[in-house]
């Protein structure tokens, strides 16, 4: 985003202004970012109402937090990575049983690579929100933030064979929703 342009202030004014809590400058804020940083929620929740409830959430730590964001870097991804964690923490707040290990885990390809093409993204979004929360949080954290198993481990606090074997798990649970959806 491109503040000079948009606001004719730099970007350290604006951040600074956000951080003085300026109405405006949160508000800019919040309405730039609302729409991405909610389909991030989405990915991880069970539906729209709590997707809005993480992204409120989250807006509030980055709001708390705007004063430890580094000026010239990517405010997006700044505050993309506090929704996910936001997501993460939700889900932590709530999760009630861990997947057991499994030794070892397979990737599962699909027979039929033009089955997604079929499929519109609130279709796919809905299966994804289908999943049970630590299947979709390994999906979600593997698959679309492009973190490794070691990192989703740490994140979660699970092994990395729990990790492997919920991606797994959960990219058949997909394979079997969307086919259904055909």
């Amino acid at each position: 985003m491109d503040f000079s342009l948009v606001l004719g202030r730099s970007e350290k004014d604006f951040i600074q202004a956000c951080i003085a809590r300026e109405k405006w400058a949160l508000k800019v804020l919040y309405e730039e970012y609302y729409g991405s940083l909610l389909a991030v929620c989405m990915r991880y929740s069970n539906n729209s109402d709590e997707a809005v409830d993480i992204l409120h959430e989250g807006f509030i730590k980055i709001f708390k937090n705007i004063g430890k964001y580094q000026v010239g870097t990517s405010l997006g991804a700044w505050m993309r990575r506090i929704m996910v964690n936001t997501a993460i923490d939700y889900y932590r707040k709530r999760s009630r049983r861990r997947t057991e290990d499994v030794d070892e885990a397979y990737d599962i390809s699909s027979a039929e690579p033009d089955a997604i093409q079929r499929l519109s993204e609130q279709e796919i979004l809905k299966a994804i929100q289908e999943l049970s929360p630590a299947y979709r949080l390994v999906f979600n954290l593997y698959v679309i933030e492009g973190y490794s198993h070691k990192e989703i481990a740490e994140m979660l606090d699970i092994t990395e064979s729990t990790s492997r074997s919920n991606l797994v798990k959960a990219r058949l649970k997909l394979q079997e929703k969307l086919k259904n959806l055909k």
